[in-house]
């Protein structure tokens, strides 16, 4: 596995990519005249060079948003979307699902922090809210991924997401927990309130949930928009996926909390509730999402970096590529090796 820049893999750290036109700076942003020593790989999204991340040709955006305030259990998901951008710089880029080292053919590219103001839950949304807003209009039609960080961050680019478009969107929710409290310890803009702020412009299609209170029992049973699908429902057949594609609408945001997972898989997160989702079954279910919707956002959210313990942060890092990968499914050649 290349851990430096690495000549035989054009675009992740490769040495030999051309500056821009009039520019002293090489790769890395070291200068030219000193690219070929053996720098480490970019500190970007699977470490993809200038070439394979500049934003001109990117067909997706990773936004790092590292915002954490009303965490009511573990903390440290401020510290997850730097550790997914970190372990990601290992990956193996050949997906043999896809057929195709996926990074470099799609471009990706990797912004810098958003750093949220600390006057109060409320006044970040609303910032969060603008940010995502700049963004989205800048890509255009490039794919934009947001890493969290809390799972508050996921209302405003949810909104956002939905004020482009004429027609109800629909939200499908991995998630231990249904998130639809109205307010939490105070706050209304609480990760435990995230389902709750978007009910206004999207239906939610909760999959995976386990852990609910009497309060969103009663949110849900209010909203014929609000569907759940339990955890002990997924382990009985597959039937529960079927169910969930006749709920989606047509366009589709996707907001993975990464509790979703079962705690054998996903140890490091705030709250890890036992008997969660697994990654083939969750996987093959998020391809077919991918291809039968038009998924129009996404986000990965509250991984809890536990230090020493580097499986959770690859895998989330491996997920954010899987599902890169699924919603550009249609240009690349499809499994090999069968």
């Amino acid at each position: 596995m290349p851990n430096r820049r690495d000549p035989e893999h054009q675009g992740r750290g490769s040495s030999n990519a051309e500056p821009a036109p009039g520019s002293s700076r090489g790769v890395g942003g070291v200068p030219h005249p000193l690219r070929e020593l053996p720098w480490e790989l970019p500190h970007t999204f699977l470490g993809l060079d200038e070439e394979a991340a500049a934003f001109e040709t990117a067909s997706a955006v990773i936004l790092p948003v590292p915002y954490e305030s009303t965490t009511s259990y573990g903390g440290g998901a401020k510290a997850g979307p730097g550790a997914i951008v970190e372990a990601s710089r290992f990956i193996e880029l050949f997906d043999q699902e896809l057929g195709a080292e996926v990074g470099p053919a799609l471009g990706i590219h990797t912004l810098p922090s958003v750093e949220l103001t600390r006057a109060g839950a409320t006044p970040a949304m609303e910032e969060l809210r603008r940010v995502h807003d700049a963004v989205l209009d800048a890509a255009g039609d490039r794919f934009v991924l947001m890493l969290g960080g809390e799972h508050s961050v996921s209302s405003p680019a949810i909104q956002s997401h939905a004020a482009r478009h004429d027609e109800r969107i629909t939200v499908l929710q991995l998630d231990a927990h249904a998130d639809l409290r109205p307010e939490y310890e105070g706050s209304p803009n609480s990760h435990a309130s995230a389902m709750a702020r978007v009910l206004d412009v999207a239906d939610v299609v909760a999959v995976g949930l386990r852990a609910v209170c009497a309060e969103e029992m009663e949110v849900a049973a209010a909203h014929d928009g609000v569907h759940m699908i339990w955890a002990d429902e997924m382990w009985e057949d597959d039937r529960w996926m079927d169910r969930a594609m006749e709920l989606l609408g047509p366009k589709v945001y996707i907001t993975y909390d990464v509790d979703y997972l079962d705690p054998s898989f996903m140890p490091s997160t705030g709250t890890p509730e036992p008997g969660g989702g697994d990654w083939y079954r969750t996987n093959r279910f998020l391809k077919r999402v991918f291809a039968e919707r038009d998924v129009v956002g996404c986000d990965v959210v509250e991984l809890a970096p536990t230090p020493g313990l580097h499986a959770p942060d690859f895998l989330v890092a491996k997920l954010v590529y899987k599902l890169l990968g699924y919603r550009f499914q249609d240009r690349f050649p499809g499994p090999v090796f069968r």
